[in-house]
């Protein structure tokens, strides 16, 4: 296995993948706080581990390195003066400027060791955690029937989101709403400050300070020369424009595509619509086939992005552009249009390819899964009653940091 960040597929063996496993922040939701935290209900926190405990074990018995989240964050800030640091960036980023609950706020992080502090911040911070003796400003004395001074982040356990990791280097994601910005501020930490994860060596393609919203749902890397991006709900055209100018002109990738998809709840990502799962073989919501333009950005003469439409079938610009004869898209839900419209809703074109040819799915989808297996494909299934009420599936929950070149 290669050092650090090494990822310039979809399909190839995957080596380490990062997670986040569901915790107390989840037990924060309820129906008052749903649309504000981007949940369409409230998942049961005991049945969600288990699940999730489960996508882990199955990783782990196919030879993946399984690391999480709070981990890796916490070997980052084993330096106190780390934990300073995170913790000033984490009140800026929440935008908390009172000093008297900044003050508050501060006391409570430090005073835990870095596990329990990284936990905190993504359980939550409620306000009678940190209520302020001495108020310094009208915020430290009005009142407010919101619990939290700063949310939970139980969208965390998608860790695709925050960022993606691409050839040998990271995009820190700014993520499209502020109930995610503070997830990638996490990873930015791991990154910059944990060796164990990143190297010295590994670039950043994209930071969370850039000015356009980019999320990893919407990367793809469909092989060493090109990349593809979706342009959806969550993805800015100059987010994608942004990461394929930094990505082509400081690597050997050669090409970003940029697929436009409907900006609809249901096709939150381009990963929750097509994902790669072989060589040739691609999984696809049927839906998506009709409207859906491609772009592509390369490099002129100069080194400056060049822009283009391609006009194609989808099924024959993906041949083209990884030199196949011919490829295999695998419709979600079959030709049944109520069973695609119902796994989609449960994240059915979500796959997460492990080696060529083998995937995990949610067991759920039993009638894309059947397609897939029809098609020559491993499927590894795993429960998600609870875990996909959050609108993700297994790609979703996964950021693979390192995979074995094809």
């Amino acid at each position: 296995m290669y050092s650090g960040i090494h990822n310039f597929s979809e399909i190839g063996k995957l080596n380490k993948v990062l997670l986040h496993r569901p915790g107390e922040e989840l037990e924060s939701l309820t129906p008052a706080t749903l649309e504000r935290l981007l949940f369409d209900d409230i998942p049961y926190l005991k049945v969600a581990q288990e699940e999730h405990d489960r996508f882990a074990e199955v990783l782990r018995e196919n030879g993946v390195e399984v690391i999480y989240y709070v981990d890796e964050v916490a070997k980052a800030i084993a330096d106190p003066a780390r934990q300073i640091q995170l913790v000033n960036d984490f009140l800026n980023i929440s935008k908390i400027h009172a000093k008297g609950l900044r003050a508050s706020m501060t006391s409570l992080l430090l005073d835990m060791p870095p596990k329990q502090m990284v936990t905190k911040m993504i359980a939550g911070i409620k306000r009678c955690e940190v209520a302020t003796k001495q108020p310094t400003s009208l915020m430290d004395l009005v009142d407010d029937d919101y619990p939290f001074v700063s949310d939970p982040m139980p969208n965390l356990y998608f860790t695709r989101d925050p960022g993606a990791c691409v050839g040998e280097g990271i995009n820190i994601h700014r993520m499209h709403t502020p109930a995610r910005k503070r997830e990638s501020l996490l990873l930015k930490y791991m990154f910059l400050y944990n060796r164990d994860f990143a190297t010295q060596d590994n670039k950043m393609w994209y930071d969370l300070s850039d000015s356009y919203s980019i999320e990893g749902g919407d990367v793809l890397v469909l092989s060493k020369d090109i990349v593809a991006v979706g342009l959806s709900e969550r993805t800015t055209v100059s987010g994608a424009e942004t990461f394929a100018r930094n990505l082509l002109q400081n690597s050997d990738f050669k090409k970003v595509l940029a697929f436009d998809i409907p900006e609809t709840r249901a096709f939150m990502h381009l990963d929750t619509v097509f994902t790669m799962v072989d060589y040739d073989k691609f999984t696809i919501h049927p839906e998506i086939e009709g409207p859906l333009s491609v772009y592509e950005m390369t490099l002129d003469e100069h080194g400056e992005l060049r822009f283009g439409a391609i006009k194609e079938e989808l099924k024959d610009i993906l041949a083209l552009e990884l030199k196949l004869p011919a490829v295999d898209l695998i419709r979600c839900g079959g030709g049944d249009l109520m069973a695609a419209q119902r796994e989609q809703w449960n994240d059915g074109s979500n796959t997460l390819c492990i080696a060529p040819g083998r995937v995990i799915t949610y067991e759920r989808n039993y009638v894309t899964n059947d397609l897939l297996a029809k098609h020559g494909l491993d499927v590894l299934t795993v429960p998600s009653a609870e875990l996909s009420r959050g609108r993700g599936g297994p790609r979703c929950m996964s950021c693979p940091v390192n995979r074995d070149d094809l």
